[in-house]
């Protein structure tokens, strides 16, 4: 992990263990060119449904690369998102809302963008879905990716009882 993007995790971790925020763990990285920009590659749990991990990717900016391009504090929107099952399925409290609620978030540049993992309860199709997306301050971003876990037919246990 670049020591800037250290610099990012240390800034927004009050912010995120705060709001309940799931925590991430590198668990690959992949170089893409000879400058040092990567691919990581992060799993996340989701605090709410335990048996569910979502493997989230990023792209990290090289220091020659910031300084290349000139901007020192900004990482690209560029993310993706794959949610599986990977045990027996608990559902705590979760919010079952349109809106659903934020599992994960971390600092993209110094203040200004945030990749984000929201959680949402398709109630019709008994279906958990996770967005990943960026979060900007002043221009919103239109990239995003999504993952489902289908709950029809597997050994779900509800905490609070089936919604």
């Amino acid at each position: 992990m670049s020591k800037l993007r250290m610099f990012f995790l240390a800034a927004f971790s009050f912010a995120a263990i705060s709001t309940g925020a799931a925590s991430a763990e590198v668990v690959g990285k992949v170089g893409v060119d000879w400058i040092g920009n990567d691919i990581m590659i992060e799993a996340v749990s989701d605090p709410e449904v335990k048996g569910v991990t979502c493997h989230v990717t990023y792209f990290d900016r090289s220091l020659i690369d910031r300084f290349k391009n000139g901007n020192w504090f900004e990482d690209p929107s560029n993310n993706s998102i794959a949610c599986r099952q990977t045990g027996p399925i608990e559902i705590g409290n979760i919010d079952l809302s349109r809106d659903g609620s934020e599992v994960f978030r971390q600092g993209m540049s110094l203040i200004w963008k945030t990749l984000v993992v929201n959680r949402i309860y398709d109630k019709t199709n008994d279906t958990l879905i996770y967005l990943a997306h960026s979060r900007e301050l002043t221009d919103g971003s239109a990239k995003m990716a999504i993952s489902t876990i289908p709950l029809y037919g597997q050994n779900v246990t509800w905490k609070n009882g089936r919604p």
